[in-house]
């Protein structure tokens, strides 16, 4: 009985290639096989596909509760099993490696439509990190599309010939060289779309094969794509069509050229799914959803972070976020070194007018960065393990002509480097560097083993003489090619090598462009990727500036990304969809134009903490908020209905104080200039909402020190007095004397300082449950008096001692949730670019075919 039935469900499969599950299923009812049976096979059908509809990750938000009809791959399939295959050639392992990626292109594809409905218009998105796997991922997409009968697909990749020849060299070697009967191919590696005479050719009924089109986000390349398909509607209504756009954040969003194009080639197809790919969907989700627009109104999937693979917080750290301890947010690895002011203008020119005739200058940072390049590129040949290639990347400005400015310098230097190999005090300089960098990052902490000097010093000559240097950008004709052997070279580009581009064997970047948007910024980082075999060798010369930048950013992906698994699963759909975005003094969240659509958050501080951790070290501005503190704490000794004492802990709670007691110290307390969501008018203009709507009336205000006792205490009134706590700043090359960054304030236990009963194990989401049980309409102000020299514990490498002229006071606020639309306030997604130095994306070669 049990072969008959398997024998029937191979059957029902068989017609799921002709007609979609439900189709399918009265088809076997006209076959006559009884109820009991077919209801068996439909409830298998089901089980198999809620398997992928309930996998853990990846984590995905659905309109409407989308039917998931994709039950995974089969045994007849062609185009999944080979790109396994290949995948296990090239080392990937069975778990988690290639289990992750076949259930999250599973996921992908249930939901999609089944190809055989009539018609459809899908729109998903994508959610990866930079340099993460994004194309082998909607590459195995594509493949299990494609074995599951869609024939049409369409590669939109990026703005640059750069990229696309990239993505259709990896798309070739995946999905067509496996499988060279079931393709044809549209475009070719060297050539973008061209129209083909016979469309039938391609789609009629004859041709079985599967179609493969990579075109450039180009008005000229989609607009002779959009004008044949036209021609070709005769043949269209039955070829399922799958778009796979490619960083969909570029040049998609908000453009009066590509957005219409590609919705017009979307029109022209009755079956078609339009998937988005991005790591920095900030444009993506900022489109009015209601709009006519590529908004990704069917699904959003956000892909987990893979193994290993190195991103934004892992380099640069990041700020702590609701939940975090200081202990517990790290700092990132010690791999940034810092370009000092003074050393921009010799790379980059100052102003557009400086920019023909500009001269580079080899400063000290960039010199060490290329000699460091070069001593890696060595070691990686004594380990002989990885990645063959070795790229350097050096990022200065978008001008092609500031780019060709560094030929000349820097093959003066290669040629003295290779010259000075017999003089010992250049190998001195050579050595003193290497183990100093060895010595700040050890090698053991990534599994590897230091090389020393004297095992790579040998292999110096070699790599001097086939290190390329390669101006990489729209009118160079010499490109970064990684298809003809390993490579070894120092790359000077701008937008070229900014998006998509995989540098092969990336180490070392030197990297001082500005720019304005959160977007563009996380896509420049072409250093995210995988390091295996070389994890402790990468190393990112920047601007202090600029790392500040990238840590901001790291914070705000992190909560970001936090905002969007949240929502994934309590949105009822993407048209419900809504992520808070940080913002940032001298960034915006994208481009203005993509914003236009964008709205105010509605929970900027609802159910929040807020911190300090930007702070002044002068003696006048730190005293000021000292007085401001004082004077709070005084009239909370008066005003509060009771006054708990934790003279043990070093801590005191004033309970029920009024809230005009606390607006007043917001007022005279001063936030630095830098903390743009610590902005005093807008904490100040939601308390007084939540206060008009019945809530915050009260605060408890509380005092997080240390026992008192030890020399080292802090008196804010006679009375009251505890000690000191310790808060180390960040260690920046060229510091601020002025500046101080000490990125977390808070323990995750100190938001429970006022609540009632045993709290010192519960984590964050069960503070905030039993905040709202017990103050669900009180506010949480610490304090915290921090000891002006704070000696960072020695474990922490990238810390450095307070040093500020008097002891600090920080401040955190713990909100309660919100009530209805009570926390509405204006300016969380906002920016002032005021006295910064910024650089756009060029986007005229949207029109240029050649670019």
């Amino acid at each position: 009985m049990t072969d008959e039935f398997d024998a029937m469900y191979d059957t029902f499969k068989a017609l799921l290639e002709s007609f979609p599950p439900v189709e399918a299923v009265k088809r076997l009812e006209q076959f006559g096989i009884s109820r009991d049976i077919v209801e068996r096979i439909r409830e298998r059908h089901e089980q198999q596909a809620l398997r992928i509809k309930e996998l853990e990750e990846p984590h995905a938000v659905v309109r409407d509760n989308r039917i998931t009809w994709y039950t995974g791959p089969q045994s007849k399939d062609k185009c999944w099993p080979a790109i396994v295959e290949l995948l296990r050639k090239d080392g990937w392992p069975e778990e988690p490696a290639i289990k992750s990626l076949d259930d999250s292109s599973s996921r992908v594809v249930s939901l999609l439509n089944h190809p055989k409905e009539k018609s459809f218009a899908t729109r998903g998105l994508v959610v990866g990190y930079v340099q993460s796997g994004k194309t082998t991922n909607f590459t195995s997409v594509m493949a299990k599309a494609a074995d599951r009968g869609y024939k049409l697909f369409i590669v939109l990749a990026g703005i640059h010939n750069g990229l696309r020849r990239q993505t259709q060299a990896r798309l070739v070697q995946q999905l067509v060289e496996p499988n060279p009967s079931l393709w044809s191919q549209l475009t070719g590696l060297d050539h973008d779309f061209t129209p083909h005479e016979n469309p039938a050719s391609y789609f009629g009924k004859n041709n079985k094969t599967h179609v493969l089109c990579v075109v450039k986000k180009n008005a000229t390349v989609l607009r002779k794509l959009a004008k044949w398909l036209d021609k070709a509607s005769d043949y269209l209504a039955d070829c399922p069509a799958l778009i796979i756009d490619d960083e969909a954040d570029q040049a998609t969003v908000a453009t009066k050229s590509i957005n219409p194009l590609i919705l017009n080639i979307m029109s022209s197809l009755p079956r078609s799914a339009y998937v988005g790919y991005t790591a920095s969907p900030f444009a993506n989700l900022l489109i009015d959803p209601s709009a006519e627009n590529l908004y990704p109104k069917d699904f959003v999937v956000n892909l987990p972070k893979p193994d290993g693979h190195f991103g934004t917080e892992v380099l640069f750290g990041r700020y702590a976020l609701d939940g975090d301890d200081p202990e517990d947010v790290d700092d990132g690895y010690d791999m940034i070194r810092s370009v000092p002011d003074e050393d921009v203008s010799a790379v980059r020119p100052g102003t557009r007018v400086d920019v023909d005739g500009f001269e580079p200058v080899i400063t000290d940072t960039l010199r060490r960065s290329i000699e460091y390049f070069w001593m890696v590129t060595a070691a990686r040949r004594v380990r002989g393990v990885g990645n063959p290639h070795n790229t350097m990347l050096i990022h200065t400005s978008v001008k092609t002509t500031v780019h060709n400015s560094f030929r000349r310098p820097l093959e003066y230097l290669r040629m003295h480097a290779a010259r000075s190999l017999t003089d010992t005090r250049f190998l001195s300089r050579l050595r003193d560097l290497w183990d100093e960098e060895a010595a700040r990052v050890l090698a053991e902490d990534f599994g590897e083993t230091k090389v020393p000097f004297d095992k790579l010093a040998p292999e110096l000559a070699g790599v001097l003489n086939s290190c390329r240097i390669i101006m990489d950008n729209s009118t160079s004709e010499d490109r970064l090619d990684y298809e003809n052997g390993p490579v070894v070279a120092i790359a000077v580009g701008g937008n070229t090598l900014s998006r998509g581009l995989t540098l092969e064997g990336l180490s070392v970047s030197y990297f001082v462009r500005a720019v304005s948007a959160y977007d563009t910024l996380l896509q420049m980082g072409r250093w995210f990727g995988f390091r295996n075999g070389y994890a402790d060798l990468p190393r990112i010369w920047m601007t202090d500036e600029l790392a500040e930048w990238f840590r901001h950013l790291a914070t705000v992906e992190t909560e970001m990304r936090r905002d969007i698994d949240v929502y994934l699963t309590e949105a009822e759909s993407p048209l419900t969809f809504a992520v808070r975005l940080r913002t940032h003094p001298a960034l915006r969240v994208t481009a203005a134009a993509k914003m236009r659509d964008a709205v105010t958050a509605a929970s900027s501080y609802g159910g929040k903490r807020v911190q300090t951790h930007f702070f002044h070290t002068n003696a006048d501005w730190l005293r000021g908020n000292i007085d401001a503190a004082k004077a709070l704490i005084a009239a909370s000794v008066t005003n509060a209905s009771q006054v708990d004492e934790g003279l043990t802990a070093g801590r005191y709670v004033f309970r029920d104080v009024p809230h005009d007691i606390v607006t007043e110290f917001l007022s005279t307390y001063q936030f630095h200039e830098k903390s743009q969501e610590n902005n005093a008018d807008l904490v100040t203009g939601y308390i007084r909402k939540r206060v008009a709507a019945g809530s915050l009336r009260r605060w408890n205000v509380a005092i997080v020190g240390t026992p008192r006792g030890k020399g080292e205490d802090f008196s804010f009134t006679p009375i009251v007095t505890v000690g000191r706590v310790n808060r180390a700043r960040l260690d920046l090359s060229n510091p601020d004397p002025d500046f101080a960054d000490i990125k977390t304030l808070m323990s995750r236990r100190d938001a429970a300082v006022d609540l009632a009963g045993d709290t010192a194990k519960l984590m964050e989401k069960e503070i905030m449950v039993e905040r709202q049980k017990q103050l669900p309409d009180t506010g949480l102000l610490v304090l915290y008096p921090i000891d002006k020299f704070s000696e960072p514990n020695p474990s922490k490498k990238l810390r450095a001692p307070l040093n500020a002229e008097e002891h600090v006071i920080g401040i955190g606020l713990v909100f309660p949730s919100p009530r209805d639309r009570d926390s509405e306030v204006e300016g969380y997604i906002s920016a002032d670019l005021a006295n910064v130095r910024i650089e756009e994306e060029d986007f005229s070669l949207l029109d240029d075919e050649d670019a």
